[in-house]
């Protein structure tokens, strides 16, 4: 099972790309847990909230790999994107959103750069800080080993990069 992660601040395409791959290359896409969790609450959430919604987006993708039986997955987001909210937000992050990052293992992150101009959301809280949020989404891949490929540029040129990436993973299988 080879997992692969589309990462980075928000609006900088990461739904739009991971939808676009998974139609493309006919593989399940995990979408984002924390998008249909803060649907429910109105946007509104805790530092508790996090902890939810990171056991919800790890639920998902388990249930994604055992009803597809794929051997390639796609996520529109994992656990780190989580601590890095968490920690900028609330100034701390759980211990099991920590253990879990450690423990879980993805082959590889498509980390989105913010190149494309941002767009409202009701639950996007950062269009200012993007560069900034980038910076710390490498950090953190980097921190823990990960395997990664910036993307960057227009809709054509992102999913260029990416497909190619994918398309080497499945050949290496």
């Amino acid at each position: 099972m080879k997992k692969i992660v589309i990462t980075g601040p928000e609006s900088t395409g990461k739904t739009t790309l991971g939808t676009q791959l998974s139609e493309y290359f006919q593989i399940p896409l995990v979408k984002e847990y924390a998008v249909e969790y803060l649907i429910k609450t109105d946007g509104k959430y805790s530092y508790g909230d996090l902890l939810k919604i990171a056991k919800g987006q790890i639920e998902m993708e388990n249930r994604m790999i055992d009803k597809t039986g794929s051997n390639i997955i796609i996520s529109d987001t994992d656990l780190i994107t989580i601590k890095i909210w968490s920690k900028v937000k609330f100034g701390k992050v759980s211990r099991w959103i920590m253990n879990t990052i450690r423990n879980r293992q993805y082959d590889y992150y498509l980390l989105c750069y913010p190149d494309i101009p941002w767009e409202y959301d009701p639950f996007r809280e950062n269009p200012d800080d993007r560069d900034w949020l980038f910076e710390l989404y490498e950090k953190e891949l980097k921190k823990y080993g990960k395997k990664y490929t910036i993307i960057k540029g227009n809709e054509e040129i992102r999913f260029n990069l990416a497909s190619e990436i994918i398309d080497d993973l499945l050949k290496k299988q």
